[in-house]
């Protein structure tokens, strides 16, 4: 949207002239389906007779008031901004307007459930999206209070940041809800949900003695899939944990969970308010490795409360202090305070695994990062920004000690509650806490883009003991920082009773290479493993022998982090093109039937996928493909009756069935004609069954819509659309592509039900003629759309899928004729490039004998 935009030196220029005090909003959801009225009342104060504006983005603007002084709507509106000239020193600014309600999960969105036809909203303002709901001063260090007026249906809940009020009945159907002010807050942490959400209520007791009301919201056509006492109990227990290693108190006057539709991210920490997505109220079986994630979401959210909410950046550079603290943090709590103990081993086999592929694209950037623009923090939402902060939070953790870090956390709220804060704020507390110099700790880590690989490098005599160890640290060209790090070194012995280990050293490294005396004169073992409970962050090798050990025992490795270091090492080294897709696709088949992390067997099964669809040689990937889809069918067959891992082996098999016969086996389960003991084809589990048949051509539209019959809710609305997207004809994927791609009007879930169907498909000549358009309506989509559903189209269409030269061509050829294109739009481009290129190289490889 022209003008949308903000940037740095814009909102340092507003901050030094304006100080915002308190937001009075007066929002009636009763004046259409389309838009909703918004009257903002703003009291702040500012330098005499200085010029500058407030944010609204707006359907249409009926009145500006500024000190009593009524303003010409037509000469100081854009619709995205007003301008405000000749300020007091104390001013009073009253902006009433129609504002639209948003399908794209900005904003205020506005859903309808197709189960019952009820209208539910639910706002998400981060980054920039308080200003489509009223008008504000929209950058997080302009903190003020804001006090809610709604006028709602009045059978309709209505939530905010403070808690609920009695509604005041207008008599007409309507009510009010006239909320208490907040507290000092950031405009994209304030919030309104409404609609006839269900409901169910707990209380805590925090530590200062207050009672904190608890509720969990969710769609009332969903209610019967809601758990909310899991939701409640992981919330309690996250309290506890925080409340203690924090030492300062919940800030909050009570503490709401709502589940809402169409969410575009997993969660969302306003402040007391916070929204999840739909994902997590499961209404067909899910993976262990989805319900252990949403605990860690529940403890993220939480964590925000102090951490981003009490204490806030003040600007989006600093958005990595929210996000890798709040990732780090609900890690270390699940593993520490709930059932999920071996929640590090997931952190590791998901967080640091996306961590590892970010900042390995060229676009890549320091934790820290430059955020010039309101475009640049959108693409920033990324695995750096979460979890290599997060990961780089865990070396810090180690690195300066438990209690120094628990401390340094403890002064830091003390000190900066209720205001914005820089990186140095909160470093300065953590040398104070532990004696540490963080500075060049700091700069290394956090100032520069990039990531460490360390290789052992050693000696043995005839016995086998180490004459020499020491362990090598490189770096790419681009991003050449060497880093010190705090590790491990673990030496596993094999014995009838599998890879135990049997000895650990911990140590710091820096620079180049850094000997390790403490290993000489040890047994090397059978498997020598860098970054042993994966204390540091950074890319291991193994050596010779070591590989060749994993290879054939990596599944008796007892400890599952140890196991999954090893997994994931020799993932990394494939992605490198230093082994072949087809040597670690015998590696997971091998080995992952006697998985037992839920998060680590489906990491597995996702880059097992990779490497056969985009990673194998396309000479033997038809090949490949019908070993693979009969070993999981094998593996599914032997599994433990009602297991996870069956689970995971029939719906990965289900992705892979390519072979008649293989077709035959899915119809027979879908029919459930056959069966697996302890298997239930539940409503999920049936269309991902359909979705197989239909690209492999086995069935139609006549069966998607039969099982859409069966399943008018939004999840089956989501599922016949991606379906359809799957079906194997040039009409079909046409029809796909002109909903998503050159339609406006989708709703985001629906478009990333799309082209999830669209890629799907046995046959690559249906979907290549569509990447000439792709990139000749790039700047289209850029300009035209908001930024999420732009994000949405611009990767899930990339042609990745289908990696080719001539994708690589193309995309290059764009980028060159494009040089004046948004930056963030550029930076989507080439991230898809660069997954292009490395899958060719990988692919070349995967070829060699």
């Amino acid at each position: 949207m022209p003008g949308a935009n903000l940037t740095r030196t814009e909102a340092a220029e507003r901050r030094a002239l304006v100080d915002a005090h308190d937001y009075d909003i007066d929002l009636d959801l009763t004046t259409g389906a389309e838009t909703f009225r918004s009257v903002t009342r703003v009291t702040f104060t500012a330098e005499a007779g200085a010029s500058t504006f407030i944010d609204a983005i707006t359907a249409k603007v009926h009145s500006v008031t500024l000190n009593g002084e009524p303003l010409d709507p037509d000469s100081v509106t854009d619709g995205v901004r007003i301008a405000l000239t000749n300020l007091a020193e104390q001013n009073e600014l009253v902006v009433d307007a129609d504002m639209f309600y948003m399908n794209t999960g900005e904003g205020l969105h506005r859903f309808v459930d197709p189960a019952d036809g009820e209208v539910y909203l639910y706002s998400q303002f981060e980054v920039p999206d308080a200003r489509r709901m009223y008008a504000c001063f929209e950058q997080p260090d302009l903190k003020a209070s804001f006090r809610f007026h709604v006028t709602a249906p009045e059978a309709w809940q209505v939530v905010s940041n403070q808690p609920t009020p009695e509604a005041v009945s207008l008599g007409d159907g309507r009510a009010q809800w006239h909320f208490e002010p907040t507290p000092r807050i950031s405009t994209y942490i304030t919030a309104l949900v409404a609609g006839p959400y269900t409901q169910w209520h707990d209380e805590l007791t925090s530590s200062d003695g207050r009672t904190i009301p608890l509720r969990v919201f969710c769609r009332s056509s969903l209610a019967e899939h809601m758990d909310p006492e899991n939701v409640f109990t992981t919330t309690k227990q996250g309290f506890e944990y925080f409340e203690q290693h924090f030492g300062v108190p919940y800030p909050f006057d009570k503490y709401d969970q709502l589940f809402v539709p169409d969410f575009n991210a997993g969660a969302m920490e306003n402040a007391g308010c916070v929204t999840f997505t739909e994902n997590y109220v499961f209404r067909s079986r899910v993976p262990d490795a989805v319900r252990e994630r949403r605990v860690v979401t529940i403890l993220h959210e939480l964590g925000h409360m102090w951490f981003g909410n009490l204490v806030t950046m003040k600007w989006w550079n600093d958005l990595w202090l929210n996000e890798s603290f709040a990732e780090f943090i609900s890690t270390i709590a699940t593993a520490e305070a709930t059932e999920w103990s071996n929640d590090w081993v997931t952190f590791l086999s998901s967080e640091k695994t996306w961590a590892y592929r970010q900042d390995q694209l060229p676009s890549t950037h320091p934790i820290v990062a430059e955020i010039r623009d309101l475009d640049d923090v959108l693409v920033n939402f990324d695995g750096i920004t979460y979890a290599k902060g997060g990961s780089v939070l865990k070396q810090l953790f180690h690195w300066v000690g438990r209690e120094p870090f628990f401390a340094g956390l403890h002064e830091y709220f003390k000190a900066h509650a209720w205001q914005n804060t820089e990186l140095c704020d909160l470093l300065v507390e953590f040398e104070r806490a532990s004696g540490r110099d963080l500075a060049d700790w700091s700069a290394r880590w956090l100032e520069t883009a990039g990531v460490n690989l360390l290789r052992p490098d050693f000696e043995i005599d005839a016995e086998g003991r180490f004459t020499s160890f020491a362990i090598e640290q490189s770096a790419t060209a681009e991003y050449p920082t060497l880093r010190p790090h705090r590790l491990a070194v673990g030496i596993y012995s094999l014995d009838a009773a599998g890879l135990e280990r049997v000895h650990r050293v911990e140590i710091d490294i820096d620079g180049a290479r850094t000997e390790v005396p403490e290993l000489v004169g040890v047994q090397r073992g059978d498997l020598v493993l860098l970054n042993d409970e994966d204390l540091a962050y950074a890319k291991i090798r193994l050596d010779g022998a070591s590989l060749a050990t994993a290879f054939a025992h990596a599944g008796r490795i007892n400890d599952p982090l140890a196991r999954a270091l090893v997994f994931a090492s020799i993932w990394d080294a494939t992605r490198d093109g230093e082994l072949r897709a087809r040597d670690f696709v015998r590696l997971v088949l091998d080995h992952i039937g006697t998985e037992t992390e839920s998060t680590t067997r489906r990491q597995l099964l996702m880059q097992l996928t990779t490497a056969v669809r985009r990673y194998s040689h396309p000479e033997h990937r038809a090949e490949l493909t019908a070993v693979v889809a009969d070993e999981l069918w094998a593996l599914a067959e032997t599994a433990e009756a009602g297991s996870d891992a069956q689970f995971a082996f029939v719906r990965t098999f289900a992705q892979q069935a390519t072979t008649s016969e293989q077709l035959d086996r899915i119809e027979e389960l879908f029919a459930q004609t056959l069966k697996l003991d302890g298997l239930d084809i539940d409503t999920d589990l049936g269309w991902e069954l359909l979705f197989a048949l239909v690209a492999g051509g086995r069935a139609s539209e006549a069966e998607i819509a039969a099982r859409f019959d069966e399943d008018r809710t939004s999840d089956g609305e989501r599922s016949a659309a991606q379906a359809r997207a799957a079906l194997p004809t040039a009409e079909a994927k046409a029809a796909a592509w002109k909903i998503g791609w050159e339609e406006d009007g989708a709703s985001n879930t629906i478009v990333r039900a799309i082209f999830a169907g669209f890629w799907n498909t046995h046959d690559d000549s249906l979907v290549t003629p569509f990447v000439e358009p792709y990139f000749s309506g790039l700047r289209k989509i850029w300009d035209s759309r908001s930024f999420q559903i732009a994000e949405f189209l611009i990767v899930g269409f990339f042609p990745g899928s289908i990696a080719s030269p001539a994708v690589q061509a193309a995309a290059e050829n764009w980028l060159a004729a494009n040089e004046d294109a948004a930056p963030a739009l550029r930076r989507l481009i080439i991230e898809g490039l660069d997954d292009v290129e490395r899958a060719l190289k990988v692919q070349a490889r995967d070829g060699q004998e």
